[in-house]
C-alpha cells in the first residue's frame, strides 16, 4: 500500500492507494469521530457490485449506513438530483457527525462531496474512488460541483475530504474504455510537472494498459503525489493549481457542444489536451516535436485527439462560460515544455480557432 498526504493544515487528509484495502478502511471509520448513522452514495453501475461490500464493511466498523443510487452518467450532477440526496438524508436522521461515502466514478465523487459539503453547513466526506478517472482526478483536492445547463461544474464548492481509498481491485471490473479515460488525466501530470512521469508512459505503454499492479500502483501514486503537492500550495486555486486545468478549457467546449454523452470526460481532456499542446506550438512555446509527442502518446494509449459534433464558432463561444475566464479574458493554461507549463490570457482568436479546427473531425 502507498501512502500520499495532502498537507492543508486542519484539513490535511491520507490518500491511500493498494489492493484490498478493506481493513484499512475499516480501522480509519472505528477511529474517526463519526456518528453512528452514515450514507453511502453510489450509481447504478457501481451499486450492485460493491454497495452491500462496503455497506458490510462499514456495519462492521460500527456505521449504520444506507446506501443510496443515482442514476449513473454526468446527468446525475444536477440540482435536481441532489435535492433528492438531501431529502434522503433528512429522512435516514443524518447529524453533523454523520458520514457521507462517494462509491464511484467523479460524477458520483462530486455530487456526494457536494451534498456533504452543504448538507447541514457540512458533514465528513469520505471519497471510495472506483474508475481510475476519479482516482488520479476528481477524487483528490476538494473539488466538489454539480452542473447547469449553461455549464459543467459552475456551482460548488472547495471541500476536502477526511480520507480517500484507492482500492486498486475493485478496478478490476472496469471497461476498457473505462481504463483509458483515466490516461488522460494521468498524461496531463507528466506534461505539466513531471517530464520523467511522461518518459515513464511513453516507455511502459503495454504494462499502463494492462494496469499491471506494479505500474497502476506507481502512476496513480505518482498522480496523487502532483496533484498533493500542488493542491497544498494552492487550495482554492488562486494560482498554482490553475495548471491542473490544462486541457480543460477545450475538453469543457467539447462535452457541452457534445450534450455529455458522445464524450467522458477524460476523452475529452485528451483532445484538449492535444488543442492546448497545439496553441503551445502555434505561439512557439514548444517545438513541433514536443507537440508530436503528446499527440503520439495519447493515440497510443487509445485516447481521441479528435471530436465529432462539435463547431469552432460554439466551441470558441463556450469557452467564456468556463470558470477560467475573468472579465472576458481566458486563461490558457500552455506548454512551455514538457513538464512545465505557462498561463496566458493574450492568446489571439485566430490561433484558438485555429487549433479547434484542428480537433473536429470535419
Amino acid at each position: 500500500m502507498r501512502e500520499v498526504r495532502v498537507e492543508l493544515g486542519e484539513k490535511s487528509y491520507s490518500i491511500y492507494i493498494g489492493y484490498g484495502l478493506e481493513g484499512e478502511l475499516r480501522s480509519f471509520v472505528q477511529t474517526a469521530s463519526f456518528s453512528k448513522k452514515a450514507m453511502v452514495v453510489t450509481d447504478t453501475n457501481v451499486g450492485s457490485l460493491y454497495g452491500a461490500k462496503i455497506q458490510t464493511i462499514l456495519r462492521e466498523a460500527g456505521l449504520e449506513a444506507a446506501v443510496v443510487t443515482v442514476p449513473a452518467g454526468e446527468s446525475s450532477k444536477s440540482l435536481a438530483v441532489a435535492e433528492d440526496l438531501y431529502t434522503k438524508a433528512i429522512e435516514l436522521g443524518l447529524d453533523r457527525k454523520s458520514p457521507i461515502f462517494a462509491l464511484g466514478g467523479g460524477v458520483v465523487g462530486d455530487l456526494a462531496g457536494f451534498i456533504a459539503a452543504t448538507y447541514m453547513r457540512g458533514v465528513p466526506f469520505v471519497q471510495l474512488p472506483t474508475s481510475l478517472l476519479a482516482q488520479v482526478d476528481s477524487s483528490v483536492g476538494g473539488k466538489v460541483a454539480v452542473n447547469h445547463k449553461l455549464g459543467k461544474n459552475l456551482i460548488g464548492a472547495f471541500y476536502q475530504p477526511k480520507a480517500v481509498f484507492m482500492d486498486l481491485e475493485l478496478m478490476k471490473t472496469l471497461p476498457k474504455r473505462e481504463v483509458y479515460t483515466g490516461l488522460g488525466e494521468i498524461i496531463k501530470y507528466g506534461i505539466i510537472y513531471d517530464r520523467e512521469f511522461f518518459a515513464f508512459l511513453e516507455q511502459n505503454q503495454q504494462v499502463v494498459l494492462d494496469l499491471e499492479p506494479e505500474a497502476a500502483t506507481h502512476m496513480i501514486a505518482r498522480s496523487c503525489e502532483i496533484k498533493a503537492a500542488v493542491v497544498s500550495q494552492d487550495e482554492q486555486e488562486a494560482g498554482l493549481r490553475r495548471i491542473l486545468n490544462f486541457g480543460h478549457t477545450m475538453a469543457h467546449a467539447i462535452e457541452k457542444e457534445t450534450g455529455y454523452t458522445r464524450y467522458n470526460h477524460g476523452e475529452a481532456v485528451a483532445i484538449g489536451i492535444v488543442g492546448a499542446a497545439d496553441i503551445s506550438c502555434q505561439l512557439g512555446l514548444i517545438a513541433p516535436a514536443d507537440f508530436q509527442r503528446v499527440v503520439q502518446l495519447t493515440e497510443n494509449l487509445h485516447l481521441p485527439t479528435k471530436a465529432e459534433g462539435c463547431t469552432v464558432d460554439a466551441m470558441y463561444g463556450d469557452i467564456f462560460h468556463d470558470k477560467k475566464t475573468v472579465a472576458g479574458k481566458v486563461n490558457w493554461v500552455l506548454m512551455d515544455s514538457v513538464g512545465s507549463v505557462v498561463c496566458r490570457n493574450d492568446v489571439p482568436a485566430d490561433v484558438v480557432k485555429k487549433a479547434m479546427s484542428a480537433r473536429i473531425i470535419q
